[in-house]
C-alpha cells in the first residue's frame, strides 16, 4: 500500500467529479450528432486554437507522461536526447509540412477517416479496405494507454489493477459510444490545460536535485550508474548509439504524424486559413508535454534500485509510484488527474477514429452498404467489441509485459504509420501518383518492419527485447525508395502512352 488513506479518500471524490464533468460534455456534444459524419469530424465551428489544444492532447498521451519517463529512469540522458529533443523536433516539422497539404486535400476529397482519405485520393476501394484493416494495429496503442491509466489509478487508490482496468474500459468505451468529435474537442481542451499545469509541476518537482547546479545533478546520476549520464547508453536496447537515438527517431518523428487521430485533426477546422493558429497552439503545448520525460531522471534519483517497501517496481509502475510518494495529497491529486487526462485524451481519439474506420471502411463496404442507415448503431457495437478486446490484451500486458507495454504498442503503431507514410506523403505533394506505387510501398513497409523485428535481422535485433523503432525506420525508408521507383516507372509508362495517343 503506497498511497495514504487521505489520498485514497480524496481520489475517489475527485474521480467522481472528473467523471461527471466528462459526462456533461459528452452529453452536450452527443446532442449535436445527427449522423456518422458528425461523430467523425463534428459539426461545431470550434476556434482554431481550441482544435490545436485537442491536437496537443491527442498527440501526447499516457506514453509521454507515464510510460516514456520510465525508459528515462532506466537508461538516463540518452533517452532524454531521443524522446525530448530529436523525436519532437522531427515530428513538429513534419506536422507543419503535412498538415497544410493534408487539410487542403482532406477538404477536397471530403474524407472522415484516414482509410477514406487514402481510398478517395487514389480512387481505390481495395486500398481503402486494406488500410482499414491495417488500422486495427492501433489497438496496441489503446492497450498502452489502458495499462498506463490502470497503473496510475490503482496506485492512487491502493486498488487491484484488474478492477481498475475494468472500470476504465467500461467508463471510457461507454461514453465514447455517444460522444464523438463534438464532445471530444471540449474534453480534449480541458485535458490539455490540466496536462499543461501538471507538466510544469512535474518538470519542477526535481528542483531540490539541482541545488549544486546541473553538474551536481549529473553527479548524482553518475553515482548510481555512469551510463545514465552518457549521450549513448550501450547497456540499453533503445539508446545504444547515435543511429538509434538520432537517425531512427528522426524517421519515426517524421512519420508519426501519419496516424489518424493526429493528421485528421486538421479536418475539424472549418476554416483552413486558420491552420497556422491551430499549429502554433498545438505545438506550444506539446513542447512542454514532451519535456515531462525528464521526470524519469528524478525518479531514478528518488529510488536508485527501483525498490519501494521491499518490492521491485516494474518499469510501467515507476512514474505512478514517484507521483504518489513525492507529492502532498493536494498536489498529488492534481497530478494524478493530469496523468489521467493525458491518457484519456488520446484514448478518446483512438476509440473514435478506430471505431469509425471499422464501421465505415470495413463493415459497410464488405456488406455492400446494407447497414448505412444503421451506421451509428453499428458503430456502438464496434466500440463494445473494441472495449472487450482491448481489456483482454491490456490485462495480459499488465501481468506479462516485455519490460514495458510500450514495446508491444510501438510494434503495432509503428507498423501502421510506416505503411501510411508514403501514401500520405505522395498523395499530399505529388501529382498523378499511381495506386500501384503507393500500395506496394505500404506492403513493403509492413513486411520489412515485421520481417526485421521478428526475424531478428540486423545487429540491433539480437537482444531478448528489441527496439521496434529501428525496424520501423528501415521499413519506412525502404518503402519510400520502392514507392518512388514505382512512381517514376509508372510516370514514364504514362508519358509513353500519352505520346502514342498523340
Amino acid at each position: 500500500m503506497i498511497a495514504s488513506e487521505a489520498l485514497v479518500t480524496y481520489m475517489w471524490i475527485l474521480l467522481a467529479v472528473y467523471a461527471a464533468v466528462i459526462l456533461f460534455f459528452v452529453i452536450r456534444g452527443a446532442r449535436k450528432n445527427k449522423d456518422i459524419q458528425d461523430y467523425a469530424v463534428g459539426n461545431i465551428g470550434f476556434p482554431s486554437w481550441v482544435v490545436g489544444l485537442s491536437l496537443a492532447a491527442s498527440m501526447t498521451s499516457a506514453a509521454t507522461f507515464i510510460i516514456n519517463p520510465g525508459f528515462i529512469a532506466l537508461y538516463g540522458i540518452s533517452g532524454v536526447i531521443s524522446f525530448a529533443l530529436v523525436l519532437p523536433i522531427a515530428a513538429f516539422i513534419s506536422l507543419i509540412v503535412f498538415t497544410k497539404g493534408f487539410a487542403k486535400q482532406g477538404k477536397a476529397v471530403k474524407a472522415t477517416t484516414m482509410a477514406q482519405w487514402i481510398g478517395k485520393r487514389y480512387q481505390s476501394k481495395n486500398y481503402a479496405i486494406f488500410f482499414a484493416f491495417v488500422a486495427l494495429l492501433l489497438i496496441t496503442f489503446i492497450v498502452l494507454i489502458n495499462v498506463g491509466l490502470t497503473q496510475v489509478i490503482s496506485k492512487s487508490l491502493n486498488a487491484e489493477p484488474f478492477y481498475v482496468l475494468m472500470g476504465i474500459t467500461a467508463f471510457v468505451f461507454g461514453y465514447m459510444m455517444f460522444g464523438g468529435a463534438n464532445s471530444m474537442v471540449y474534453t480534449n481542451t480541458i485535458q490539455a490545460i490540466i496536462m499543461c499545469i501538471v507538466a510544469i509541476i512535474l518538470i519542477g518537482s526535481g528542483a531540490e536535485y539541482f541545488t549544486d547546479g546541473v553538474d551536481g545533478f549529473l553527479a548524482k546520476l553518475n553515482a548510481i550508474d555512469p551510463n545514465l549520464t552518457k549521450p549513448t547508453n550501450p547497456s540499453s536496447f533503445l539508446f545504444r548509439d547515435y543511429f538509434e537515438i538520432i537517425v531512427t527517431q528522426i524517421v519515426i518523428g517524421v512519420a508519426i504524424v501519419c496516424q489518424p487521430h493526429i493528421i485528421t485533426k486538421s479536418l475539424l477546422l472549418k476554416d483552413s486559413s486558420k491552420v497556422n493558429t491551430y499549429l502554433f497552439s498545438g505545438i506550444s503545448f506539446m513542447v512542454i508535454f514532451f519535456l515531462v520525460v525528464i521526470v524519469g531522471l528524478y525518479a531514478r534519483i528518488s529510488f536508485p534500485d527501483f525498490t519501494v517497501n521491499g518490492e521491485t517496481l516494474k518499469m510501467d509502475e515507476i512514474i505512478p509510484t514517484y507521483v504518489v510518494m513525492k507529492f502532498s495529497v493536494g498536489v498529488g491529486l492534481v497530478i494524478v488527474v493530469g496523468l489521467i487526462s493525458a491518457g484519456l485524451s488520446t484514448l478518446e481519439s483512438l476509440i473514435q477514429s478506430l471505431s469509425i474506420t471499422i464501421t465505415s471502411d470495413i463493415i459497410n463496404p464488405l456488406f455492400k452498404d446494407k447497414f448505412t442507415e444503421k451506421t451509428i448503431s453499428i458503430n456502438k457495437v464496434v466500440i463494445v467489441v473494441l472495449g472487450i478486446v482491448s481489456f483482454l490484451l491490456s490485462w495480459n500486458q499488465i501481468k506479462n509485459p516485455d519490460i514495458s507495454v510500450a514495446i508491444f504498442a510501438q510494434n503495432g503503431v509503428y507498423a501502421y504509420f510506416a505503411a501510411a507514410f508514403v501514401p500520405v506523403l505522395f498523395g499530399t505533394f505529388l501529382k498523378n501518383v499511381s495506386t500501384r506505387s503507393v500500395f506496394i510501398a505500404s506492403i513493403t513497409a509492413i513486411v520489412v518492419h515485421f520481417g526485421i523485428y521478428y526475424g531478428r535481422l540486423t545487429p540491433y535485433m539480437q537482444e531478448p527485447v528489441n527496439n521496434p523503432g529501428v525496424s520501423a525506420a528501415i521499413g519506412i525508408v525502404t518503402s519510400l525508395i520502392v514507392g518512388y521507383i514505382f512512381y517514376k516507372l509508372d510516370e514514364k509508362k504514362q508519358r509513353g502512352l500519352t505520346r502514342l495517343d498523340s
